[in-house]
Order: C-alpha cells, then structure tokens, then sequence
C-alpha cells in the first residue's frame, strides 16, 4: 500500500497536532558552515510555530549566555570534528553546559551529539577498522529508546566517520552496527548519530560534493541512497516531527507514534 504524507496526516491526525503550542519563542539553531540549512529540522520547527535563531559560531556569531530567550536549541553536523583544535568547537562544546546546566531542550545531530558527547565526558573517535557509516542504516531501539519512542523508523540516514561511547549517566536509546551508540539522552539533551534533517537536495549536494567519502569502507553507494530514501524516507519524517513537538513540550511521546507506523503497514 502507497500512501502520500497527507494519507497519513489523516490516519493519524491527533498525533501531530502540535502539543507546544503556546511557546513563542524561537529555536536556536547552530549550524558550521557557511551554506548549511537546518533542513527537515528547521521545516518541522517553522510547522510547529517556531521562528529559528540561526547562529554560525565558526564565523563570529555568539551564543547566548542563557536559553531564557529560546523554547530550545539544534547543534548541527559538519565535516570537522569534535577533537579539532579550533576554538569555535571547544566553545560550542562548553557553550553546551548551558542548556544542561538549565535544563532546557537540547539536540545534537551528528557531530552536535558528538559534541554533546565530549560535554559529557565521554569519548569520540573514528571506527577502530577505519569503516564508515554513509547512507542508510538499521537502528535498533533499546528499551529506554521504546519507552521514549513507541516505534522508530527502521533504518535513518547516516553521513560519518567518526563515533562516540556512551556517557556516563546517559540513557542509550538506539544502537547501531558499526557505530553501536546512535541516540542518547541526558535528562533533556538528545543526541542522535543520524541525520533526520536530510532533504532530498542536501542528500544530493553531499553525496555530489562528498563523493569521496562514498569510497570509505562500509559506505553505501550513491544509487543506494536514493532509492533506500524512497523506502524509509517517510516514516523517519513522521517520526522527526512528532519527536521534535514532544521534545520541545518535554511531554512524552507514547502511542501516537505507534498509531502512524500502524498507518504506514
């Protein structure tokens, strides 16, 4: 059965109907280059009311001293890492023990987990065999993870070399193959490995301009990405945005989520 994205706004209205709505404030995104988007995440934030605070630390912007002034905050991915020397990535990496300290929404994608991570104490590092996780890959949600999250999407998309262990402290909330820890929280920080703010145009621009990174063992190839996109795409959007309302609400998620993978069999 195919089904568009309206079917399953219909199947399953009551669970994405917003659940923050009451929040004016905007959402502050913090991105490492100097043409990156925040995505899908930005979309999903802009179709729950929220105004997006783009800050761009690597290029002079500050971040601010308190998230009094924000309903939460985005750490996006990059192709630096969280053990460069650079000064922005230690300040955004302390800069992190505000909205922990404040116990204010925070998520991490990707190297804004990994950061998280290193916030936290834990370690990042490159696979012990050189293999890389790009493209699409099985996830497996742990306990805590189902507890969190009635269903997940099955496979969600990566775009890595490096990983990162477990805090200590930190539930674990997915695994992985090669990567083992794919999503985390800490009280109300997330973090997770994966790329849920791809769009179709941001998938074709780095599997473009990124095509070396193909190459690296354990990489997809480029076919592969879109036609896996075809096949997961839309369960990982539904999932994105349900999770980003309840995370922003600090409400659980429970069984609506459960109510759209239903609709989506």
């Amino acid at each position: 059965m195919h089904l568009r994205l309206t079917d399953f706004e219909r199947v399953a209205s009551p669970a994405l109907q917003p659940a923050n709505t009451n929040d004016p404030r905007p959402v502050l995104i913090v991105l490492h280059q100097e043409t990156s988007t925040p995505g899908r995440v930005g979309n999903a934030l802009r179709s729950l009311g929220h105004s997006l605070d783009v800050r761009r630390p690597r290029f002079g912007d500050p971040l601010p001293d308190s998230l009094d002034d924000h309903a939460g905050a985005v750490l996006f991915g990059g192709p630096m890492s969280a053990n460069d020397p650079d000064d922005y990535i230690r300040r955004e990496i302390d800069w992190i023990a505000v909205p922990l300290k404040e116990r204010r929404p925070f998520l991490g994608i990707c190297l804004g987990a990994q950061m998280l991570a290193k916030q936290l104490g834990a370690r990042v590092a490159p696979h012990a065999h050189g293999r890389a996780e790009v493209g699409y890959y099985d996830i497996h949600p742990t306990a805590a993870g189902r507890a969190m999250c009635a269903q997940w999407p099955r496979q969600v998309y990566h775009w890595h070399v490096e990983g990162f262990e477990l805090p200590a402290g930190a539930e674990l909330l997915a695994e992985g193959g090669d990567f083992p820890v794919q999503a985390i929280r800490s009280d109300t920080a997330y973090g997770f490995q994966f790329h849920p703010d791809v769009t179709w145009a941001m998938m074709h621009r780095w599997t473009t301009k990124g095509h070396e990174r193909l190459e690296l063992p354990g990489a997809r190839p480029r076919r592969e990405h879109f036609a896996d996109r075809a096949v997961h795409d839309l369960a990982e959007r539904i999932w994105l945005a349900h999770f980003l309302d309840h995370w922003l609400a600090r409400a659980p998620l429970g069984e609506p989520v459960t109510a759209l993978r239903e609709a989506a069999e």
